[in-house]
């Protein structure tokens, strides 16, 4: 299960993830059970659009590895700023955690950045896997 092959062996299936909580995490905001939040909408957004990225029939062309790129970089700064901002709270001794652990910008912009890093790993470590080929005995 540590072995880098389970996750890219399941990559379909972890787009699909990832593409379910950028869903959800949108529904949320739009339900008004989270506060709007410039950060937290470029971070799931760029989850699911790396999760489509996943599920697609080659997610190792050269294409989605840039465009990945791409997003994950922007989706990290985003991420990193925000969190950044909870570490200079802690630093000052003005850190309170939220209530609500699921509406806490700290712990969810550290997660993003988790996310969208192995999102990244995951579509430039990926090789289609090879086709059996029927060689003629003879």
């Amino acid at each position: 299960m540590l072995q880098l092959d389970f996750w890219t062996g399941r990559m379909r299936l972890l787009g699909l993830i990832a593409i379910a909580i950028s869903i959800a995490t949108w529904a949320m905001e739009l339900s008004g059970l989270v506060y709007v939040c410039p950060y937290c909408r470029t971070q799931r957004t760029v989850i699911g659009l790396l999760g489509l990225l996943m599920v697609t029939p080659n997610p190792g062309f050269w294409i989605s590895r840039y465009l990945g790129a791409v997003l994950g970089v922007f989706g990290l700064v985003v991420g990193s700023t925000q969190h950044f901002a909870g570490w200079r709270r802690i630093m000052k001794g003005e850190f309170v955690l939220s209530p609500k652990v699921y509406d806490d910008a700290f712990l969810l912009s550290g997660a993003a950045i988790f996310i969208i890093t192995a999102q990244v790993l995951l579509l430039y470590v990926y090789r289609k896997p090879a086709t059996e080929t029927v060689t003629p005995e003879g």
